[in-house]
Formats: structure tokens, C-alpha cells, sequence
């Protein structure tokens, strides 16, 4: 399920940022501090672009949703889960894919998206894959640099005509 992050959602939501294993597949890979973090949020929860979604599994925070760019049927978007936690009970692959399924279900069907863009770092290798399983196209690497690193970025794009139909529920 997924709900709108509240302000009593920070601090988990820095938490599962923070996780090394989110950290190692982001552009930026330093621990957020609880200052950075609140002007990300003090910014971010205001913004008419954005959306800050906290993704339930059987009634716990399992991950974070972020949609950002919004603008007349195009946004931007990307996910982390509760790595941590869900190794521990052996259900990140299901989160995982559950998560994928209702984000892009909210970008097209509550948002009303015509397309949903984000990015994948190229050695991020199980991301693609479940990209490419979803019917997302990737575009022209690119290099950046970030954290005194260099990274290939890997463009993501999927379209409403393009996306996996939900089944139908009888």
C-alpha cells in the first residue's frame, strides 16, 4: 500500500535512505545528516512537483516513493525499500516488485502521467532488469560526477501505452 509521507515519516524515511545497501545504488552516497534531511523535507513538502509516498508492507514502513517533476502528464521518479528489513524476513523480492507495481500504478492512474521518466546507475545491473520486466526503455548513458565519483547514469522511461496492464480483480 501506498500513503502519503507525513511529517512523523522523517526520520524513517532518513533511516532507509541512509541503509548502505540504498546508499551504494544512489548517485549520492554520503550519510544524510538530520539537517540536510529536514531541508529536503522543509523544501520537498511544500513542492506542487513532488510526492512523497511511503510504501506499507503487512502494516510496516517498507519503503519510500519519491515522484518529482511533475508537470502536465511527465514526472520523474525513484524508490528505495527497507533493505535491511525486508533481507531479514526474505521478502524483498515480492516488496520489491509490489512496490514497483503500485508506484506505477499511482503515476498513471492517480497522477494521470503520460510518461514516467527517472534514472539507474549503470553497474545497478537486478534495477535494470526489473526496469526492462516493467517495460521501462533506457536511453544514452551519461557521465556524472558525484561524491568524488564518476558514474554512468542510464535514463529510464516508461509511457501509459507502453506500461504492464494491472489484472483485473474478479
Amino acid at each position: 500500500m501506498l500513503r502519503q509521507a507525513t511529517d512523523e515519516d522523517v526520520d524513517t524515511i532518513r533511516a532507509l535512505r541512509n541503509q548502505q545497501a540504498n546508499r551504494d545504488v544512489s548517485i549520492t552516497t554520503h550519510e544524510i545528516s538530520a539537517e540536510e534531511h529536514a531541508g529536503w523535507w522543509a523544501k520537498t513538502s511544500v513542492d506542487p512537483s513532488r510526492r512523497v509516498l511511503i510504501y506499507e508492507r503487512d502494516g510496516r514502513t517498507a519503503g519510500v516513493v519519491n515522484f518529482f517533476d511533475l508537470d502536465a502528464g511527465t514526472g520523474a521518479w525513484g524508490f528505495f525499500l527497507d533493505a535491511d528489513g525486508l533481507a531479514e524476513t526474505g521478502e524483498t523480492l515480492p516488496a520489491w516488485i509490489e512496490v514497483m507495481k503500485e508506484a506505477t500504478g499511482y503515476a498513471f492512474d492517480t497522477l494521470g502521467l503520460d510518461e514516467l521518466t527517472g534514472e539507474v546507475l549503470e553497474h545497478n545491473t537486478v534495477v535494470r532488469q526489473m526496469n526492462r520486466r516493467f517495460r521501462f526503455t533506457e536511453g544514452e548513458p551519461e557521465l556524472r560526477y558525484a561524491d568524488g565519483r564518476e558514474l554512468t547514469v542510464i535514463p529510464i522511461k516508461l509511457s501509459r501505452a507502453d506500461r504492464r496492464k494491472p489484472k483485473e480483480t474478479r
